[in-house]
C-alpha cells in the first residue's frame, strides 16, 4: 500500500475563514494553502468546499495546476452535494486538476438524499467516473451511519466508488473510530487523519469531543495504518484538525497552523512517500 501523506482545506481552516466567525488578517487562499503544504515538504492538497476550486477563474486555475506539477504537489479535489449534473461538473474539475478521486458529502443544504437515491444518483455518474479515470469517494459524516455507507458503495460496485474516511465525523452518529475502520476499511481510497480527544466537560456533566495535533490524542494511528494496509489501496491520509477558536483570531490561525506542523512531523515517523 501507498500512502502519499497531504495537507487539507480543512486542516487550516480557520486561517481560510469559518462563516460566522471573525475572518483572519490575511486569510489563505488557494495558493497559500499549496505553499504551506510545500513548506512543510507534503506531496498533496486537498481542496474542499471550505475553498470550492470552483470559484476560480481560468487563469487562476491554470497557474494552479501548472504551479503544483512544478513542485510535485498533487491536487484533490472535493465538493458538497450528489446530485448528478453537480457530480458531473466536478470530475470534469477533477480531470483539469488530475485529481485521482473526488471527494464528495452527499448532503447539500436540504437535499440529504435517502441511501436508495444516493445509489441512483452514483450510478448514473459511474460512465463519467470512468471516463475521467476518477474515483468518487463519500465521507462519512454524521448523518448516515458507517453500516449505511459499507451498503450503498456495496450496492453501487464499481472500483469508482468508494469511501473517505474521516476519523472523527461519525462520533455524530454515536460510532467511534473502531466501529467506522471495522465497517469501512475495505471500501477507504481516501483517509482524513482528523485527531481528537474526549474529555469531561468543566462542569462534570458531559463530555467535549476537540480536535489535537496528530499523535496527541486518542486516535491510535499506528493501528489505523496497519489496518488500511491488508487491502492494498493507494490513497491520500490527509492532515484535517478540529481545533476550537482561541480569544483572538490571530492566536486561533497561529495555534492552528502550528498543529498541522506538529501533525505533519508525527505523521512523516509513520508515513514515507
Amino acid at each position: 500500500m501507498t500512502i502519499r501523506l497531504g495537507l487539507g482545506s480543512y486542516g487550516v481552516a480557520w486561517s481560510i475563514g469559518v462563516p460566522t466567525f471573525p475572518p483572519p488578517e490575511a486569510p489563505m487562499d488557494v495558493f497559500d494553502v499549496l505553499d504551506f503544504a510545500d513548506e512543510l515538504g507534503l506531496t498533496c492538497v486537498q481542496y474542499a468546499d471550505n475553498l470550492s476550486l470552483e470559484a476560480l477563474d481560468s487563469e487562476q486555475q491554470a497557474r494552479l495546476r501548472e504551479t503544483a506539477q512544478r513542485r510535485g504537489i498533487a491536487i484533490e479535489v472535493g465538493t458538497r452535494g450528489s446530485q448528478p449534473e453537480h457530480l458531473r461538473r466536478w470530475i470534469v474539475i477533477a480531470r483539469y486538476y488530475r485529481s485521482p478521486i473526488l471527494r464528495i458529502v452527499p448532503d447539500a443544504g436540504s437535499d440529504r438524499p435517502s441511501a436508495e437515491a444516493l445509489v441512483e444518483r452514483l450510478r448514473a455518474v459511474l460512465p463519467d467516473l470512468h471516463r475521467a479515470g476518477v474515483a468518487l469517494a463519500i465521507e462519512n459524516h454524521d448523518r448516515c451511519k458507517a453500516r449505511t455507507l459499507a451498503e450503498i458503495v456495496a450496492a453501487v460496485d464499481d472500483p469508482q466508488v468508494g469511501i473517505c474516511l474521516d476519523t472523527v465525523n461519525s462520533f455524530g452518529a454515536l460510532e467511534g473510530a473502531e466501529v467506522v475502520v471495522a465497517a469501512l476499511a475495505k471500501y477507504t481510497i481516501n483517509l482524513h487523519v482528523k485527531e481528537f480527544v474526549v474529555r469531561r466537560a468543566r462542569h462534570n456533566m458531559g463530555f467535549e469531543v476537540t480536535g489535537a495535533p496528530a499523535g496527541q490524542g486518542m486516535l491510535n494511528v499506528p493501528w489505523l495504518l496497519e489496518t488500511l494496509k491488508p487491502y492494498g489501496r493507494s490513497l491520500s491520509a490527509i492532515i484535517e484538525t478540529w481545533m476550537p477558536p482561541l480569544a483572538t483570531m490571530r492566536e486561533t490561525v497561529q495555534q492552528e497552523q502550528d498543529w498541522v506542523r506538529q501533525s505533519a512531523a508525527y505523521l512523516r515517523t509513520l508515513i514515507r512517500d
